[in-house]
């Protein structure tokens, strides 16, 4: 078991763009791929943009608690990858102000009109806990 800090794990988070990110739908768990943006400066919170109408929405309303996927890539020596495991809870924000601190241009390809697109919703999620496995190492963090 190593003991990386939250600093030291972000730095190896950074270059690892999508994650999957699973809600409880219903009794079962449900998950999709979602972009981080380029937003990787991680300190236990993730931004996500999404549409109101969705069933992820939906689900976060009726229950906040959801988990992150995040694979990197194989290393060149053939090392596994470093993987990591995110327990956290949701926040749906509404807020153009937060949305536009959040905000890249890249999105427009969504949302047309930026965080101006009617329904947009920002997904926060905060880390309550995050496990990794980094080849053969692993470890623990309580955020």
């Amino acid at each position: 078991m190593t003991t990386l800090t939250l600093p030291e794990l972000a730095k190896k988070m950074a270059g690892i763009d999508f994650t999957m990110l699973q809600t409880h739908a219903g009794g079962q768990i449900a998950g999709r791929p979602m972009s981080n943006n380029g937003d990787v400066d991680y300190d236990g919170d993730s931004w996500f943009f999404t549409m109101e109408n969705t069933d992820m929405v939906r689900e976060i309303s009726a229950d906040p608690n959801v988990a992150l996927g995040l694979t990197g890539s194989k290393s060149l020596l053939g090392k596994p990858p470093l993987f990591v495991h995110v327990q956290g809870r949701a926040a749906l924000i509404r807020d153009r102000a937060t949305m536009a601190q959040h905000w890249v241009k890249d999105l427009e390809r969504w949302f047309e009109q930026g965080v101006d697109t009617p329904g947009l919703v920002l997904i926060h999620v905060h880390a309550s806990r995050i496990h990794y496995w980094d080849g053969e190492d692993e470890g623990e963090i309580v955020v």
